[in-house]
């Protein structure tokens, strides 16, 4: 593997934590404007990712491959609970 394969397999490995996190903040405003009319996208998001981010490579390091469906599910779960967290919850200031 040279170095353009490995970045190519890095940008794969954390793309999903980046789409999720993006996509979910955006969706979260989009669908309760008035209730998250003080949180910021940017915040949101930012926060998303990198829940999602420290599950894929806490996934990763339990189960030894990237990919599995139980790493994605603990990963919208994980984008969930932040997104709550921040939005609704104890972390919205």
């Amino acid at each position: 593997m040279d170095a353009l394969d490995a970045l190519w397999h890095l940008l794969n490995f954390g793309y999903p934590a980046l789409a999720l996190g993006l996509l979910s903040a955006t969706f979260a405003k989009l669908v309760w404007r008035r209730e998250l009319a003080g949180a910021r996208w940017g915040r949101l998001a930012r926060d998303a990712v990198i829940a999602c981010a420290a599950v894929l490579v806490a996934g990763l390091v339990v189960s030894g491959h990237d990919g599995r469906m139980s790493t994605y599910g603990a990963m919208v779960a994980a984008c969930a609970l932040t997104l709550w967290w921040r939005g609704f919850g104890p972390g919205r200031r």
